[in-house]
């Protein structure tokens, strides 16, 4: 993916926001209102102001956890259903929501990137655009790790070599 991107235009819902040369947006980053958040968690869609958001949202290393947050939003309205209506003791109002939490968490996770790049999309990006900054991301992070790694293992080898009076 190229790291860098015509500059959108405010006209155009569907152009792609100028980024940054580790391939963040470079746009602005508008947290939205918690109410519009909830409206985001339950699969709503978000003002275009906000498409710098989502995009962070669905990208940044606590992608996964975010995603997992809003798939617990959404399971919170049919869980309070259960324990509140259910005819039946407590023991097993609490063990039909538990299970029910439990299959949602599967499915959450098996669509877990198929979902993200679903909001992306909402958002006015390309499909594939959250993958490709996730791994373009991975791939910044993998090169800081081995300089890094070089640079300790150097840094071992000279004090091995002086410790041998080498």
């Amino acid at each position: 993916m190229p790291t860098s991107q015509p500059p959108a235009d405010a006209h155009d819902p569907g152009a792609v926001p100028a980024t940054g040369p580790d391939g963040t947006p470079a746009g602005p980053v508008v947290r939205p209102a918690p109410h519009r958040w909830l409206w985001y968690a339950l699969g709503g869609r978000l003002p275009a102001r906000h498409r710098g958001w989502v995009l962070h949202d669905t990208t940044t290393r606590t992608w996964g956890l975010r995603h997992i947050a809003r798939m617990l939003v959404q399971m919170a309205v049919p869980i309070a259903l259960v324990l509140f209506f259910l005819p039946a003791p407590w023991q097993l109002r609490v063990a039909v929501a538990g299970g029910g939490i439990f299959l949602g968490l599967i499915y959450s996770l098996a669509y877990m990137p198929e979902t993200t790049e679903n909001r992306v999309v909402k958002a006015g990006y390309p499909a594939g655009t959250a993958t490709a900054y996730r791994d373009r991301a991975a791939q910044l992070r993998d090169d800081r790790d081995r300089v890094r790694r070089r640079a300790a293992a150097a840094k071992r080898a000279a004090r091995y070599r002086e410790r041998q009076g080498r």
